[in-house]
């Protein structure tokens, strides 16, 4: 393919923006239809819930031991084999006749998010064309809220409205991946420098000088992460059971409205400082919490689309806040493995956080999970506001900072 036939370095950013917001598309899709699945199958919800899990610990495979290698193979290799992941497992959802072909699928998910995440992280950074540097986490936030809100709304919008409830949302999927794949596949080769490519396994490691904003980034994106385990294993049904209502373009629009919060809030972003957007991020997180607590407590319809907003734009904060942290922060040769390490670590809390709270909805019911989880979810964002408190107090005393530090002191003083 000739080089008149590929896109520019503008091209490349949108590409990279589109991979992430697939990596959401999928892994939101099948949210909506978990009760389909549920009531078809007589699933309880510890299954469906742990369905849930088994993308977040498929995906931890990965970054523990492929997390760096877009730094060894380039990003767009990279990309290309995590979209080609994602593209077959919403096949084999299309097709599932049972509970385990679901299980097959979101590992197959979690294996292609895990290959293209951190990738295209990194290229957003890489090709970043705008001179503000923030730009690149405020536009992953951006582009992962977009891809959830259309796989919440258009699969309860096709479920409930049009032939093959079960299927057609992934073919749609499926052909939006192929549609991705090709715009990766046009962006140039960004190979060079790197010597031969290895595919052989490689802990990813931090590297060093940065862990005070390696911690503060990975509870930030943590917190974030682990409350949208609770609002996407469990918010149909609790959605459901609080309109009284079983159809699910209600449900997926209800649902809608908190990763639109989450994209909404990610655009006025961009002029605030890290580690100021992990401590608001985690402000709001508790509240939301809060929230989260007393709509289930008290049945509350009102109540849980409060939690959708606050819940939303906590997200937003406390996950732009944490990827700008560790951008800036990473060295570029690692770049790519960082930003996959703190994935790993966030995606392990998204996963134990799926698993325990369906667990304790199946034991114990809805409402004693949503009491358990929610004050242990709280512990989470307090230790991300301390940390990022830390890490701010700890660069102004220095007087020769790390390159994470120096970076947190460019932050203050903005």
């Amino acid at each position: 393919m000739t080089n008149s036939w590929r896109f520019a370095r503008r091209g490349t950013f949108w590409s990279a923006a589109a991979v992430l917001a697939l990596c959401l598309w999928a892994s939101g899709a099948p949210s909506v239809l978990y009760p389909v699945y549920a009531a078809e199958w007589h699933l309880p919800a510890v299954v469906t819930t742990s369905v849930f899990g088994a993308y977040p610990l498929a995906l931890l495979i990965v970054l523990l031991f492929f997390g760096g290698l877009s730094d060894s193979i380039g990003r767009r290799r990279a990309m290309l084999l995590g979209v080609a992941l994602i593209a077959i497992a919403a096949a084999v959802f299309a097709l599932a006749p049972n509970v385990g072909w679901l299980f097959a699928g979101r590992i197959l998910q979690g294996l292609g998010t895990g290959f293209a995440l951190g990738a295209a992280s990194a290229a957003l950074v890489e090709n970043n064309t705008s001179p503000n540097p923030r730009v690149a986490s405020t536009l992953t936030t951006a582009s992962t809220a977009t891809g959830l809100t259309v796989a919440l709304i258009l699969s309860g919008f096709l479920a409930q409205y049009a032939p093959f409830p079960l299927v057609l949302s992934f073919a749609v999927l499926f052909v939006v991946a192929a549609l991705v794949f090709v715009a990766v596949g046009l962006t140039p080769s960004d190979t060079a420098g790197l010597g031969a490519p290895s595919w052989k396994p490689k802990a990813i490691r931090m590297p060093r000088g940065m862990l005070l904003a390696f911690i503060a980034a990975v509870l930030s994106v943590s917190v974030a992460y682990s409350v949208g385990a609770i609002f996407l294993s469990l918010g149909a049904q609790m959605a459901r059971e609080l309109t009284g209502t079983t159809d699910l373009l209600v449900i997926g629009a209800l649902l809608g409205v908190s990763s639109i919060a989450i994209g909404m809030t990610a655009l006025f972003l961009r002029g605030v400082p890290a580690h100021v957007s992990i401590v608001v991020g985690g402000i709001l997180s508790l509240g939301g919490l809060l929230v989260m607590a007393g709509a289930a407590a008290w049945g509350s319809l009102p109540l849980f689309f409060a939690w959708c907003i606050v819940g939303g734009i906590g997200y937003s904060f406390a996950f732009t806040g944490g990827l700008g942290l560790i951008n800036k922060a990473a060295p570029v040769r690692h770049r790519g493995g960082t930003l996959s390490l703190v994935y790993l670590f966030s995606y392990l809390l998204q996963a134990l956080t799926a698993v325990g709270a369906g667990a304790l909805a199946t034991a114990l019911g809805l409402g004693v999970a949503v009491d358990i989880m929610a004050p242990l979810l709280g512990v989470l964002a307090v230790a991300a506001i301390l940390f990022a408190l830390i890490d701010v107090a700890r660069a102004r005393r220095s007087d020769s900072p790390s390159p994470a530090l120096s970076h947190s002191s460019l932050e203050t003083r903005s």
